[in-house]
């Protein structure tokens, strides 16, 4: 992202919002976070790449992965795509398992992957076992817990052919990872959140952006004092200007920039609730809801306590838990992800699946009151910045 300005567009594209598993409306888990042109994937479930060719997410646009834990359903559809991504082929014919025979030039910018602990292990065990050459190369650097064993690569394979040695193993800093990624235009922090295994979410902040600006305040200044009206990009930026009389003129101050929350499946999050704090947009997982009348699978002894014991106890959150964690951080805006798959994703189209997901809607407001929204996939929509 490096030489960019800034970011005319932050744009969301839901290409999977499944839990454990698939049905008929909602595929596995993965997100599009579109950056401008460029695409950051988080997770990827089991035929996201197909996903990705039925939106209008370009899969040559993607630049980095963030995986938030290494269940199946985040993971499986991780080496399928970087093969169709990176002109993969498979075999060894005449004993060939080097991919720069097949193109691949060094000096190009690897696809990233952030990931906990085995995001490194996967990939690599993966490709070497499929025998999966990429035209392209890839890097993995690893979230670390202080509980995780220093050679915790857990392979004794050597480097595929495409990765790059530069991955790096990033330590916590006082129970977070900050700053994974960053430039001048946004960055990406990370910390635990709670589920059944080592899992991580994402923090993403633009960097502050030029303040509104009211040309009329500075113009008669500078005709004046013969100033070119071009100073006033500089004003824009927030720059101050010495005009030719000793006046100063000081352009509006920059304003904070759109923050997102992508959590990973979890039924505690708060280890990340400082990083989360005023997030513009907050996403986390709603897998189970106590839905009487309307859900079929209801049983006659369940409560709204036991549904989120239950829950709870596998990992996950229910939408009332969602609602509370936005409160909580302040978001502005809360979208419920990972459903059951017995909540249909047509809600668009059906009027029971819509009755049901405004219900969930209706579960998390309880005790939030910004806005909510149910993600179904292939949902799309602009992160939009303050006013």
């Amino acid at each position: 992202m490096a030489g960019r300005r800034g970011l005319s567009a932050i744009n969301l594209t839901f290409l999977g919002t499944a839990s454990a598993q698939p049905s008929l409306t909602r595929n596995h888990s993965a997100l599009a976070l579109r950056l401008n042109s460029d695409v950051w994937l988080f997770d990827c479930g089991e035929a996201t790449q197909h996903q990705i060719q039925k939106s209008t997410v370009r899969m040559g646009k993607i630049e980095k992965i963030f995986i938030t834990h290494t269940h199946g359903d985040h993971i499986f559809g991780l080496l399928p795509l970087l093969a169709s991504m990176m002109n993969g082929a498979g075999g060894t014919a005449n004993g060939i398992e080097d991919p720069r025979a097949h193109g691949v030039q060094d000096s190009s910018d690897p696809i990233e992957i952030y990931g906990p602990l085995g995001t490194r292990a996967y990939i690599r065990n993966g490709l070497k076992y499929t025998h999966t050459l990429l035209g392209a190369p890839y890097v993995v650097h690893e979230l670390r817990l202080p509980s995780d064993p220093p050679d915790g690569d857990y392979t004794s394979l050597a480097l595929h052919a495409s990765e790059s040695p530069n991955g790096r193993n990033i330590l916590q800093t006082n129970g977070v990872w900050s700053d994974v990624y960053h430039d001048a235009i946004v960055s990406v922090s990370a910390a635990p959140i709670l589920h059944s295994v080592p899992c991580v979410g994402y923090v993403v902040t633009e960097a502050p952006v030029p303040g509104k600006m009211d040309p009329a305040k500075y113009k008669p200044h500078l005709k004046r004092t013969n100033t070119p009206m071009s100073v006033m990009s500089r004003l824009q930026q927030g720059e101050s200007i010495e005009l030719s009389d000793g006046i100063i003129l000081q352009g509006p101050p920059r304003r904070p920039g759109r923050k997102l929350v992508i959590l990973g499946d979890t039924y505690d999050p708060s280890p990340i609730a400082e990083l989360a704090l005023s997030a513009d947009l907050l996403i986390h997982e709603a897998t189970n809801a106590h839905l009487p009348v309307l859900d079929s699978n209801t049983k006659a002894e369940d409560t709204f306590e036991s549904v989120e014991e239950r829950t709870k106890s596998r990992g996950h959150s229910t939408p009332q838990m969602a609602g509370a964690f936005a409160a909580q951080i302040g978001a502005r805006q809360l979208v419920l992800n990972h459903f059951s798959a017995r909540y249909p994703g047509n809600d668009h189209v059906d009027p029971t699946a819509k009755t049901i997901m405004e219900a969930i809607a209706r579960l998390a407001g309880e005790h939030y009151s910004g806005t909510i929204t149910c993600a179904r996939d292939f949902m799309s929509f602009d992160v939009k910045e303050h006013v």
